[in-house]
């Protein structure tokens, strides 16, 4: 075998090798959806049972401040388990684009690039699914943690 025929084969067993890397790297960051959407109901439906309970219970009075803790609390370790959870997802997307560098010419890299079809999406579409959901994903916990120790301490 030459040296020209060597490096072709070469080149693409390294090709086939990063090619299953990014699909692995795919699916991993896919699989993260769906986690990051159970923790937030999970976090929505608690909270809602803290105010309920809260509500059942008199109202936000000062007596009940252990459920005003204990949502605040509840609330920063959603906050901090659904960060993590987004921060693997960014890193194996910035891995994911690494190798889509790599490879321009190859389109089984580029699954993730939609720029261009984005126009041609419905209007209403584009307009709720531009915030990434990373976003509201880590301010709702954040926000409802502030939200019970506001009612910590204005409940005193």
């Amino acid at each position: 075998m030459s040296n020209k025929t060597k490096t072709a084969v070469e080149g693409n067993t390294q090709i086939e090798r990063d090619f299953e890397t990014y699909k692995l790297l795919l699916n991993l960051w896919q699989s993260e959806n769906p986690i990051k959407t159970n923790k937030l109901q999970v976090l929505l439906a608690v909270n809602g049972l803290l105010v309920s309970a809260v509500s059942l219970s008199g109202g936000f009075v000062p007596g009940l401040w252990y459920v005003y803790v204990a949502g605040a609390v509840f609330s920063l370790i959603w906050t901090f388990s659904i960060g993590r959870t987004s921060l693997f997802q960014d890193l194996w997307q910035a891995r994911l684009l690494e190798l889509q560098k790599r490879y321009p010419g190859d389109s089984r890299f580029s699954v993730l690039d939609n720029a261009r079809y984005r126009s041609r999406a419905r209007l209403l579409v584009r307009v709720f699914g531009a915030i990434p959901s990373r976003w509201y994903l880590l301010v709702s916990p954040f926000a409802f943690a502030i939200a019970w120790l506001v009612v910590l301490i204005t409940s005193r």
